[in-house]
C-alpha cells in the first residue's frame, strides 16, 4: 500500500485526484499507476486501470487470477467491472468512497455472486494516510 500511496503522490502535479494502485504478482510490482484524467484528457484513466493495463501487458495475460492490486481508495463502477473481467484475485483498499465506491459503500460489485467471478476485498488498509492525500488536495482548491 505504500507504493500506493507514493503513486497517488504523484498525481496533484498534473492536476489529478491523488489516487494510486499498484498490482502485485507473487510480491514483485507488476503494474503501476496513478489518475491521470486530467492531463490525458482521458475519462478512463483512473490509476487502477492503468495499474491493470501494465499488469496485463507485463504478465502477456488479460487474466490477472494471481494478482493483487493495491490502491489508495474504493474502486469505482468502471474499475471494479475492469476488476471482475480481469478475474483479479484481491483488491486491498485504502478510503472508502461514500459517493462513487463499489465495494460496498455504494454498491457492491466486486463479491456478487450473480458475476461469474468475485473479487476478495480487504478494506482500510492506511486509509488515514490515503485520506489525508486526498483532503489535502481537496483543501488546496478551496484555496
Amino acid at each position: 500500500m505504500r507504493e500506493a500511496l507514493a503513486e497517488a503522490a504523484q498525481a496533484p502535479a498534473h492536476g489529478d485526484v491523488p489516487v494510486g494502485a499498484v498490482a502485485v504478482l507473487d510480491g514483485t510490482v507488476v503494474g503501476r499507476g496513478h489518475n491521470r484524467k486530467e492531463i490525458d484528457a482521458d475519462p478512463t484513466a483512473h490509476a487502477e486501470m492503468i495499474a491493470l493495463r501494465e499488469a496485463a501487458r507485463t504478465l502477456g495475460s488479460w487474466r490477472l487470477t494471481k494478482v493483487t492490486l493495491y490502491c489508495t481508495l474504493e474502486p469505482c463502477p468502471m474499475c471494479a467491472g475492469a476488476m471482475l473481467s480481469a478475474r483479479l484475485y484481491r483488491l486491498v483498499y485504502g478510503a472508502d468512497d461514500a459517493k462513487a465506491g463499489a465495494a460496498g459503500s455504494v454498491v457492491e460489485l466486486l463479491r456478487d455472486p450473480r458475476f461469474n467471478h468475485q473479487v476478495a476485498v480487504t478494506r482500510g488498509v492506511l486509509a488515514g494516510e490515503a485520506q489525508a492525500l486526498l483532503e489535502r488536495f481537496f483543501a488546496s482548491l478551496r484555496t
